[in-house]
């Protein structure tokens, strides 16, 4: 045996033991379908960096919660949310809140989605929302609950010009649209874990 060829398996020993070269492939991340009156928006939700929010959302889905609910806030070039209201307005019931992982160093940056909530720090339970714009002031920056920011699990990867339309559409007292946006339904497009 040559002492290069003898060096190159060492290596490889070196590699197997140490894991590097076992290391099991990444598990793709769910991706979603949000079926829309003005069309689809595909979103990957990152189950590993904000695994309690994505759980939340799946359940949500696979309980078929979203259908007759509606985009009911839009505000022009920051965010436009969803996901609690149906089109006359009335909040369906939820689930408990969830823990708030706005800590998990995702930004709110534009075609981001994130977990909204009230002035309580973990108050997230159903509803979403897309940022249309980089919104750095809903990022965490403090524990505060002005600071405290809000947790981004998942980002649009199809479908940013359904979510311009409704970014753009008009909207009255409450950034509440003059014409419901609804979303007809989400599916799982891809399984968890597949």
């Amino acid at each position: 045996m040559t002492l290069r060829r003898g060096l190159l398996i060492g290596a490889c020993v070196a590699m197997v033991a140490s894991g590097a070269a076992l290391a099991a492939p990444k598990e793709p991340n769910p991706v979603v379908v949000v079926q829309t009156s003005l069309g689809d928006i595909t979103i990957e939700l990152f189950k590993d960096r904000a695994p309690k929010s994505v759980e939340n959302f799946l359940g949500y889905v696979s309980d078929g919660f979203y259908a007759g609910t509606t985009f009911h806030r839009v505000i022009s070039g920051i965010m436009v949310q969803g996901g609690g209201l149906t089109a006359d307005l009335q909040r369906k019931p939820t689930k408990p809140p969830i823990d708030n992982e706005a800590t998990n160093g995702l930004r709110n940056t534009r075609g981001t989605v994130a977990m909204a909530r009230t002035g309580v720090i973990n108050s997230a339970t159903s509803q979403f929302f897309i940022n249309t714009g980089d919104n750095t002031s809903f990022d965490h920056r403090g524990v505060t609950p002005d600071e405290y920011g809000y947790a981004v699990f998942g980002r649009v990867t199809a479908g940013m010009g359904v979510v311009e339309k409704i970014d753009r559409v008009k909207t009255g007292a409450g950034d509440v649209p003059s014409v419901p946006v609804t979303i007809t339904g989400v599916t799982l497009k891809t399984p968890q874990g597949k």
